[in-house]
């Protein structure tokens, strides 16, 4: 009765990663959000009895599902922005109360296996689950129920995305617990770390390492600008 679903876009150039074409050419990072989705979708795959979903925009549906085939079902939000693609997720797929539904972003290819399987165990224990980024947001949440305020207000992709959440949870009066923390990949010292990890660790996500292969030198070159 485990669910993960990943946030995702259809890789559009300048519809996805944005803040990195400021330093990238924009087919470079549209070939890195595919590159990061799928090792994300093979990573959420890698956990025993899990189900694994995609939600993304309505007008994406229909390409993601091309590109994605078989890998997982994709289903269309209601409404849009990612806030409203997070109140979504938990209506279509928490409604019944018998789920422990997990939101999940879809360029964290490098986290752990484990950290995933903390976040349901925490989310047995509580209401909603949390984990944070570094940079003040965050790159899960989960919860039991369609709580259809709590994303109410959200500024997503902001830096007080963590905390506006963390207070409508307490406004709510749900409980909550947190995994911990990471870095997702939003802008060059981003990309800069994630070449590193995956320098040493290429298995853990072999199509975004391979993606570094290819564009090594605009990568190198990110670390002086």
């Amino acid at each position: 009765m485990r669910t993960l679903v990943i946030m995702a876009k259809a890789p559009k150039p300048g519809m996805v990663k944005t803040r990195l074409t400021e330093n990238l050419p924009s087919p470079a990072v549209t070939a890195l959000y595919l590159c990061l989705l799928e090792d994300t979708l093979a990573l959420a795959k890698s956990l025993t009895s899990v189900e694994v979903a995609v939600m993304c925009p309505e007008p994406d549906h229909d390409e993601l599902a091309r590109l994605l085939g078989n890998s997982a079902p994709v289903v269309a939000q209601k409404g849009e922005g990612l806030a409203a693609g997070l109140t979504s997720v938990f209506r279509h797929f928490a409604a019944a109360g018998q789920r422990h539904v997990i939101a999940f972003n879809s360029d964290s290819p490098h986290l752990a296996p484990s950290v995933l399987n903390s976040a349901f165990q925490i989310l047995a224990t509580h209401d909603v689950v949390v984990g944070p980024t570094y940079d003040g947001g965050y790159y899960l949440v989960g919860a039991k129920a369609a709580h259809a305020s709590l994303f109410e207000g959200a500024s997503m992709g902001t830096r007080s995305a963590l905390d506006r959440l963390l207070t409508r949870i307490k406004v709510l009066e749900l409980t909550a617990g947190c995994t911990e923390p990471i870095y997702d990949i939003d802008v060059a010292n981003d990309l800069i770390l994630l070449a590193q990890e995956l320098r040493l660790a290429p298995a853990k996500a072999p199509r975004t390492a391979a993606w570094f292969g290819q564009w090594q030198q605009e990568v190198a070159q990110l670390g002086h600008c």
